[in-house]
């Protein structure tokens, strides 16, 4: 039995009732807070202010990453929530965005990783792994 290296939650965050996603000291202290109530080591973070607007940003964890894009004109946000071993837990940082943003709706998936799943194929010579 393969031992996962950790989750990677891919989410998708639709019409965003929150008033904040064009700011970048918010959307700074919203994935800080998400790095910490997953407990998370939070080690450092870098966001960006676009222009005309939305934010990107990362937050670097002991455990891994987390990242998120804002389209305010959209009133979409994308995250990505990786986080290595079993200790922290990435669906607590998802479900916290959740709750601050304020999806209409959403979808998220999630991704094992550091295993090879039924359905992925592998080629050594490429590198690459396709699904099937």
């Amino acid at each position: 039995m393969e031992t996962p290296f950790g989750k990677h939650i891919l989410a998708e965050y639709f019409e965003c009732e929150c008033t904040y996603l064009d700011s970048e000291t918010a959307i700074r202290d919203l994935m800080l807070e998400a790095a910490s109530r997953s407990g998370a080591t939070v080690v450092g973070s870098i966001f960006h202010h676009f222009n005309p607007q939305g934010v990107t940003g990362v937050v670097v964890i002991a455990e891994s990453h987390l990242t998120i894009h804002t389209w305010p004109e959209f009133r979409y946000a994308s995250a990505d929530l990786f986080t290595c071993g079993t200790r922290v837990d990435p669906w607590v940082g998802f479900e916290y965005l959740k709750e601050r943003l304020q999806p209409t709706k959403w979808v998220s998936k999630e991704v094992i990783r550091g295993t090879v799943r039924e359905g992925f194929t592998s080629s050594a010579s490429s590198g690459k792994v396709a699904s099937g």
